[in-house]
Parts: structure tokens; sequence; C-alpha cells
């Protein structure tokens, strides 16, 4: 293990220099990838140090025993040794989870699509509390989302909603919830005070760039049109709204909640990089092989996933058992505590499939 973590901070080093030099800082989007690799690797970097830091300490101490003829100073040598052998098995269990394969796409801002499903308008009215549940969400920890294209129902809620979350990691921490998302709860559309069942998908894409895919100009269809539903002045009356049409997948996206039409047609840009090569890695998920890939899903909008109860004040996450309160998921702030759970039984499971090889 040494000599790998020596390499790690090498890695590291060599890292820090290219953000030091004058041409990559003046391309700011291979910066801005660097910037994020240099973050995200900066926890194992320390690590490492530690690691060798000790190991070097550790490595002088026995020395310094073998040639020592002082009992006292023998005595403080096997101290010292003791506590720094105890230092180095703590940190090898540390190190050895953040050695685990990590997501490539951990550290991606993201883009969310919420539609309504099974339910009428009370699935449109439940998609829009999960928009407001995650715009909390993302208040929280400190986020910032930006509507790109949204399809309000009469009742409230959306039939359909796309949002972009940016920040520290966003993908990480969202990619639980792409799945299917289940209500039970007395409608604010039902006279007669009787439980109804609805469902709302969520998916989440990691942002893609033009590295991650290429789209040629003679493989697109851009149309504009006028925008509609609530807006200023320039929505409602110039063809500032964007559809576009993948022509070899058939795949069609719009953005009309931009001021402009070109601000709308880079916003449909990159819902479409972005769902491409969300296709990109289902095809890949599915070359691995079931017994390969982690049981804590994430990424298939066709999963049941969560339900919330009202009645029984519970939310329930089926891929764990994990439940906490509706109050308190949907209407409050602890999905953290769901998505906190799903991430260690995700760990755990990475860890067993390691150690099975």
């Amino acid at each position: 293990m040494y000599d790998k973590l020596k390499k790690i901070v090498e890695a590291y080093h060599v890292l820090e220099e290219k953000l030091a030099d004058p041409n990559i800082v003046s391309d700011q989007a291979q910066y801005t990838k660097l910037a994020k690799e240099h973050s995200s690797q900066k926890e194992i970097f320390e690590a490492a140090n530690d690691y060798i830091s000790a190991s070097d300490q550790l490595k002088s101490a026995k020395e310094m025993l073998k040639i020592e003829n002082d009992d006292e100073l023998k005595t403080l040598a096997q101290e010292e040794i003791s506590d720094l052998e105890l230092k180095l098995f703590a940190l090898e269990d540390e190190i050895k989870i953040m050695l685990l394969p990590k997501d490539p796409n951990d550290s991606k801002d993201i883009i969310v699509e919420i539609r309504k499903a099974a339910g009428g308008d009370e699935a449109g009215i439940f998609a829009g509390d999960l928009y407001k549940m995650y715009t909390r969400f993302a208040d929280e920890k400190g986020w910032k989302v930006q509507t790109i294209n949204s399809s309000p129902c009469e009742q409230g809620g959306f039939n359909q909603i796309e949002f972009k979350v940016l920040g520290q990691d966003v993908y990480s921490v969202m990619k639980y919830e792409s799945g299917v998302h289940r209500v039970q709860r007395v409608p604010k559309t039902e006279s007669q005070g009787r439980i109804h069942t609805s469902t709302a998908t969520v998916a989440v894409m990691p942002e893609a760039d033009e590295v991650d895919v290429d789209i040629k100009q003679d493989e697109i269809r851009i149309d504009v049109f006028r925008a509609g539903g609530p807006g200023g002045q320039c929505v409602n009356t110039t063809d500032s709204a964007v559809r576009i049409t993948h022509l070899p997948t058939g795949l069609v996206v719009q953005s009309q909640d931009q001021k402009s039409q070109i601000q709308n047609r880079e916003v449909a840009m990159q819902v479409l990089r972005s769902r491409l090569y969300q296709l990109k890695l289902e095809a890949q998920q599915k070359e691995l092989g079931d017994e390969r890939r982690s049981q804590i899903g994430h990424g298939d909008r066709s999963e049941k996933i969560r339900t919330y109860n009202e009645p029984q004040d519970r939310v329930t996450d089926h891929r764990i058992g994990f439940s906490d309160t509706y109050s308190g998921v949907l209407l409050g702030s602890n999905l953290y505590k769901v998505i906190e759970n799903l991430a260690a039984a995700d760990k755990a499971k990475q860890i067993e499939l390691a150690a099975q090889g």
C-alpha cells in the first residue's frame, strides 16, 4: 500500500502543477475539470500523506529500538511504535474504502426531470411536491437550481418539469433519486376523503459536456416556437422557445424558460447531451452484468423506489427498507437521512463486491 499511496501523492502534486499552468488557466473548460478532480482527490491525498508519514516514523522508531541501550528511551520508543501501528491500522481501513472505484460522474452537476405518472391531477400535484422537496434540499446544501423547462398542471404541480442543479458533488448525492416515487394520501381534489395512490417518475442525469458526448450538426433538427405559460414580455411575445430533435435516436428536448432563444438553445443542447450520455451509461451498466452491479439501484426510472404515506406519516425507501416520517421527508428537511442511508448501503455493497474479487 505504501508504494501505491506514494504514487497518489505524486499524482496530486502533478495536478497542482497543471492548475498553475497559464495555458490551462486560460482554458476555462479544462481548468474547471481539473479543479473538480483536484477537489475530489484532496481527501485521499491527505490520508495518503498521513499514512506515509506514520509509516516513516514507525520505521525510524523500530531502528531506534534496535540500537538504543537506554531502558527509558527504549520504553518510549516501544510506546511510539504501538501508537503508530494502531494509527496505521485505522488509516489502512479508511484508505481501503477511499480507494474503492468511484463513479466518474460523482462530481458532475445534474439535470433532473420529474414527470407525473399514474393518478391524474393528484400525480401532477405530487410531482410539484417532489420538486419543492428537491429545491429545499438543494438550498440546504448550498446548491443552485435553474429551471430548464416546465409544463404546469391546472390543479397545481406539473405534468413535467426539468431543472438543473449546480454545486459540489451533486450527482454523488442525488443519483439515488432516479425511479418511481409513489404517494398515498387524500388528494386536495378528493371530496369524500378517500386515500388515493399516485406516482411520479424522477430521472437524475449527470450533466454531460462536449467531451462526454459529441453531437454533429447534421444529427439534429432545431425548431423555434413561442413560449407558453406565465412569463415576461420576451417569453410570451417572441419565438424564444427551442425544440431540438436528435435524428439518430429520436430524442426530443425543449427549453422555453430562459430569456432568449440563444439561452434556450444552449440549455436544450445541455439536456440533449445529458440524455444521450445517460443512454450510454445505461448500456455500460447492462454490459457489467447483474453480479457486478450494486444492488442499490439508481438511474432506472422504471424502478419503484419509495413510498410516501401521509396517513401513517411514513416514507419508506424500498431498496434498503429505511423509513422516516412523511412530514420530515416530503414536507420537511429529512431527505438527507434517506440519502445518507442509501449511500452507506451502496458503499457496503461495493466493499462486499471488492472482497469477492
